[in-house]
Formats: structure tokens, sequence, C-alpha cells
């Protein structure tokens, strides 16, 4: 059966208050085709579980960048390791962010992008939680079970099961069998895993059998909608070369 289908269809069954997983590295790894549909879907009071959230500068979403900040309105909770992008790409630094964390606007809970991997993964294979020597007496630890295993303190950490994944790959079959490209091989494969629902954009998609068998990363299995993104939009394959030259001449204009 063909997984084929609009982002407004897909949408569809994204809610009020789910807990949304989505990757954010690099221009061929997020899913920003995806984060305007979910703006345009108007549900709020969401989680937003990420493993970098980084603001992008004016002007440089309408160029192709993508940026999570875009779905702020409709975000309650942010779980990630990596908040704000100080001296980075953005002016939009960590005091944005915190203001609306003090003015009780957005809760933020952080940890290790290992951490957060561990979790997704715990969630995905259906156990209970991991225990970690991360973060053992600080405040990372508060409010959390702790457990000496062989005279080593551990810090109990939940699994993450996120209600929808939002992916990004490379290319798909109708049946939803994704390939990668570059930074987009990251948590992607593990979040389309630990979602109850997972929605991929890509740039092709290609009839069953195309797709190399020993380069299928995720199985169609983990995987609900495919969307491909239109040739003529901001985010398609005929705009990677682009936005990867215009991030280029921003890091070396920045001295990085």
């Amino acid at each position: 059966m063909s997984k084929i289908c609009t982002a407004d269809k897909a949408m569809a069954r994204v809610h009020d208050s789910d807990m949304i997983a989505a990757h954010n590295w690099g221009i061929s790894g997020s899913p920003g085709y995806l984060f305007r549909a979910l703006v345009e879907r108007g549900v709020k009071d969401l989680t937003l579980c990420i493993p970098n959230f980084i603001p992008m500068p004016e002007g440089f979403v309408e160029r192709g960048l993508t940026d999570p900040s875009i779905l702020l309105p409709q975000v309650r909770k942010i779980i990630s390791p990596f908040i704000g992008a100080r001296g980075i790409l953005s002016n939009l630094s960590e005091t944005f962010l915190s203001n609306l964390a003090k003015e009780g606007r957005l809760e933020i809970e952080t940890s290790t992008h290992g951490i957060l991997m561990e979790r997704l993964y715990a969630g995905a294979t259906g156990l209970g939680g991991i225990y970690s020597p991360v973060g053992v007496d600080t405040i990372v630890a508060e409010g959390k079970e702790k457990r000496n295993i062989d005279e080593v303190d551990y810090v109990f950490e939940k699994p993450l099961r996120p209600d929808v994944g939002l992916i990004k790959a490379d290319k798909a079959d109708t049946l939803g069998n994704l390939v990668y490209r570059g930074s987009a091989r990251g948590a992607n494969p593990l979040i389309a895993m630990a979602s109850k629902y997972t929605i991929v954009e890509v740039f092709d998609v290609v009839e069953p059998g195309v797709l190399e068998p020993e380069m299928i990363v995720t199985p169609g299995v983990f995987v609900d909608c495919v969307v491909r993104i239109p040739d003529e939009d901001i985010y398609s394959g005929k705009r990677r070369t682009e936005l990867i030259q215009l991030l280029a001449e921003v890091m070396l204009a920045r001295g990085m």
C-alpha cells in the first residue's frame, strides 16, 4: 500500500498537546517543509523533542534554512540538549528563550545529546528507561530516582515515546523505505523508530525495488506518511546546492 500523501493529509493526525520529535541539523536533515505544515495545522500546547533548537536570523527561513522557532507559538515545552546559538548563526541567543521561560510561557528540559538519543532508543525498543551516570549530584538529578549499581551512582531517565515524528530523508519508495544523505543520518532514523506516528519529507520518491536493499536505513514499517517536497518549494532538492553554498558563505563571514 502506498504511503505517499500531502503534508495537509499527514498533519490531520496531529493534535493539541502532542509530543513532537524532530531532527534539526544541517540542510539535508531538517524537516523544514513539515515544520511549515505543522504551523498551518494550528495545533497548540505541543512538547517539542529536538536535538538542536537553533533560531535563524531574520530572512534566512525565506532563503531555505530551517528554523524550528517558527513553532514557538504552538509549543509549551522544549526537550533539547542545545538551546539557542550564541554567535553561530543567530542573533536570537539564549536570552530570547530564557525570557519566555522566566515569564512562564515556555518550559525547557535539557540533558545531553547522548541521553536524549538513549531515551528515544528506550522508547523505540519498549524499555522502561535507562540508568545514567550523567548529571549525578547536579540539578539534572533533581526529582529523579537515583540508584547505586556496583558502587556507581546513576540517575534514572524515562523513555521518550513521541506521538509524532517529523523526519527528513533523501529518498523514499512508495512503501516508506528510506535512504539518507549527510547529516540527515543523525537522529532521523531513531525518531522514526520511537514515534507512534512518523511523517517523512523527501526530495524524491521511487517505486519499490529501486532502492538498493543494503542502502535502506529506515524500513517502511517505521514510516506512516511520505511527503515529497514540491520542486518549487524552498526546501526542494533543486535548492540544496544553493543552500549549502549560502550556509558556507555565512559561516565564513562569521570567521567559523
